[in-house]
C-alpha cells in the first residue's frame, strides 16, 4: 500500500512517498472486530504464516502459532502482518529510492523509532477500515511495538499480547547491539552505508553481526545440549582459524546465510530502534507514569532462561499495570531454549496462547 502523505517522525524528520508490504490471513468479520496485528522482530517481516509456492518457497516466521487450528486461529481471526518502513522485505527502505534523488536511500534513510512504526501500523488500519483491534501480539522487539500501541492507540486495542520482551533494553544489551554495528560499519565494502552505487555487499560485518546476536538468542544449556564440545573433525587440527568445534560451524553458517539476505543499513536501524525503545523516560523514568493511559487487556509471558529479555523485565511491567489496577495475566514458562523460545514449539506456551485468545474471540461472540 502507497502512502503519499509524509509520516512524521520522532526524530522530527519525515518519510515521503512511502510503501508499506503487508500480508493478512483469515477473513475480516462484518464488525470488523476480529482483526490481530502481529508485529515483526529485529529479522522477520510482514510472511507471518503459511508457504510460499515456487522457487523461492518460504514458511511463514510464526507459521506454527499462526494459521487454521493453530493458537491464533485464522479460521477466527482477521490476523495483519506489516513489514515495518525501514525494513528490506518490501515496505520503503535503504535500499529505495530517495524521492528527492532517485538513488538509494543507503545511509541518509532516516532514523526510525519502535514508535514510528506503530503509527505507520495504524496508516494502514486506517485504510483497511479498521478501527479497533481485537488484539496486538509480538515478541521481542515485535512485543515493544505491542506494547507502544497500548499507549499511543490506547483505544484502538482490546488485547496487549507482548511476549519475551522490555519496557527498554539494558545497558548490556545496548552493548550487544553497538558491537554488531560496528561490525557492519567498519566492515570495508560498507562505504558508509553507501555501498548499493559501489556494487558491494558488507558480508563480512554483517556475517559477524549475525554471530553476537544468535549467541544472545539462545540459553547456556541450549548451546550445551545442541553443541556441547563436540569437535567438528572429531580431534584437534590445532588452528586459530579453521573451524575447530560445532558451535563454531553453526555460528558460522548462520552468519553466512544472513549475509546473503539481510541488508546492512536495516540493522542499523533496527538495532537503534531497539535501543531508543524506553517509554518511561518521557515520565521521568517512572514506568508505572507512562502506562497511565494504557486501558486495554494485557497478556504477558517471559522464558526463565531468557537472558536477552529475562522476566524480571516482564514482571517490571506487569508492576506498572498493576499499580494502576490494569486487567493484566502474566506467565512465566520454564523453557531451556533462551529467547528464541517466542518462536518455538513449547506446549504450555502455545497451550497458553490458544487459550488466551480462545478468550478473545468470545468477546466478539466466535466460540
Amino acid at each position: 500500500m502507497h502512502f503519499a502523505q509524509p509520516l512524521a517522525l520522532k526524530s522530527g524528520a519525515q518519510l515521503r512517498d512511502y510503501s508499506l508490504v503487508y500480508e493478512t490471513y483469515g477473513t475480516l468479520n462484518t464488525a470488523k472486530s476480529n482483526a490481530v496485528l502481529v508485529c515483526h522482530a529485529l529479522n522477520a517481516s510482514h510472511h507471518v504464516a503459511g508457504t510460499y509456492a515456487g522457487q523461492d518457497r518460504s514458511e511463514g516466521w510464526w507459521d506454527n502459532l499462526v494459521g487454521p487450528g493453530k493458537p491464533l486461529d485464522t479460521n477466527r481471526f482477521f490476523v495483519i502482518g506489516v513489514n515495518n518502513p525501514g525494513s528490506c522485505f518490501g515496505s520503503t527502505g535503504p535500499m529505495h529510492p530517495h524521492p528527492d534523488t532517485g538513488r538509494p536511500y543507503g545511509a541518509d534513510f532516516p532514523v526510525v523509532t519502535v514508535e514510528d512504526w506503530v503509527d505507520a501500523q495504524a496508516r494502514l488500519l486506517d485504510a483497511l477500515g479498521i478501527q479497533q483491534l481485537a488484539a496486538v501480539l509480538g515478541g521481542s522487539l515485535g512485543g515493544m511495538q505491542a506494547l507502544s500501541w497500548s499507549l499511543r492507540y490506547p483505544q484502538r486495542l482490546r488485547h496487549c499480547v507482548a511476549v519475551a520482551t522490555a519496557p527498554n533494553l539494558s545497558a548490556q544489551n545496548i552493548a550487544f547491539n553497538e558491537v554488531a554495528r560496528r561490525a557492519i560499519v567498519t566492515d570495508p565494502e560498507f562505504h558508509g552505508g553507501h555501498f548499493y552505487a559501489h556494487h558491494t555487499l558488507p558480508r563480512r560485518g554483517l556475517r559477524v553481526a549475525r554471530m553476537i546476536g544468535h549467541i544472545t538468542y539462545l540459553s547456556d544449556d541450549a548451546m550445551e545440549a545442541k553443541f556441547g564440545r563436540s569437535l567438528k573433525n572429531g580431534a584437534p587440527s590445532y588452528s586459530t582459524q579453521d573451524v575447530e568445534f560445532e558451535i563454531e560451524s553453526y555460528l558460522r553458517h548462520q552468519g553466512d546465510k544472513f549475509s546473503e539476505y539481510f541488508d546492512a543499513n536495516t540493522y542499523l536501524l533496527i538495532t537503534r530502534a531497539l535501543d531508543y525503545f524506553d517509554p518511561a523516560r518521557e515520565h521521568g523514568g517512572d514506568l508505572t507514569a507512562a502506562f497511565a493511559s494504557a486501558v486495554c487487556k494485557f497478556q504477558l509471558v517471559s522464558f526463565t532462561t531468557d537472558w536477552r529479555f529475562a522476566p524480571a523485565r516482564s514482571r517490571e511491567i506487569v508492576k506498572a499495570l498493576v499499580d494502576h489496577k490494569r486487567d493484566v495475566s502474566y506467565a512465566e514458562i520454564d523453557a531451556p531454549h533462551g529467547h528464541d523460545a517466542f518462536l518455538l514449539d513449547d506446549p504450555r506456551y502455545h497451550g497458553l496462547l490458544r487459550a488466551y485468545f480462545d478468550k478473545v474471540a468470545r468477546e466478539f461472540g466466535h466460540v
